[in-house]
């Protein structure tokens, strides 16, 4: 196991972290030491923040001293645990992909060599890790695209992007949660809200957590749209694993 590096961030904060590089078993190792914050109940903890590759703590110094935190990480860093795996789910968000939904999707096509049929098929065919949620809330950054739709960002980023968008950006996907410019191309849209504040839980999924997306029509894009608005969309989310 790597060494862990704990360095404060401010003086009521600190962050923890693992290897310099974005992979599965890196943010595994943070999921477990979130898992075990949670657990833990650390007084004085007042929040923890996952990425890529690392997490911050914030803490009130009045409660705990950041020695004494700092030694308290250290050792929940060094539990290996299966909390953050028997959590995770997976969520499965309906995606329209092309047309005036995917405005990009014939550049990614023409980029990667691979015909619009294929991009899709592609996209869709597996479920994503989310590493981390930032940018905008319910953002989610993901692992494990397919190598061949890697596509560069557009040259100029656009002033406005729909809530809902889907793109590829370099060598990762996303959804846009909410209206906002953007540089990603983009390839397709959900119908769904992945942050809505009028929800007792206003963002949809958490880091750690896994997207499937599923390819629909534009008439069920719109079905599902009206339900949504109605409150009457029921969500297909599976425990990952079963």
């Amino acid at each position: 196991m790597s060494l862990v590096h704990i360095l404060p961030a401010g003086d009521c904060a600190l962050v923890v972290e693992f290897e310099n590089k974005i992979a599965p078993e890196v943010n595994a190792r943070v999921m477990q030491l979130c898992a075990a914050i949670k657990g833990s109940a650390i007084k004085g903890v007042v929040d923890f923040i996952p990425t890529f590759r690392s997490v911050l703590v914030s803490y009130d110094p009045l409660v705990i001293s950041y020695n004494k935190l700092q030694k308290r990480l250290q050792k929940l860093s060094e539990i290996k645990s299966d909390a953050a795996n028997n959590t995770a789910r997976i969520f499965h968000i309906p995606v329209c992909y092309g047309g005036e939904f995917g405005e990009d999707i014939g550049d990614v096509a023409a980029h990667t060599g691979l015909s619009v049929d294929e991009v899709v098929a592609m996209h869709s065919e597996k479920p994503y890790l989310i590493y981390m949620l930032g940018f905008l809330p319910g953002f989610p950054y993901l692992g494990g695209l397919n190598e061949k739709l890697f596509t560069p960002r557009l040259p100029s980023p656009r002033t406005s992007i729909p809530a809902g968008s889907v793109g590829i950006g370099g060598e990762q996907t996303g959804i846009y949660p909410l209206a906002s410019p953007g540089g990603w191309r983009l390839i397709g849209r959900t119908p769904l809200k992945p942050y809505d504040a009028k929800r007792e839980e206003p963002i949809l999924y958490a880091a750690g957590d896994y997207i499937k997306f599923d390819p629909v029509s534009e008439t069920e894009y719109n079905k599902i749209e009206k339900a949504v608005q109605e409150n009457t969309y029921t969500y297909t989310i599976e425990k990952r694993g079963t």
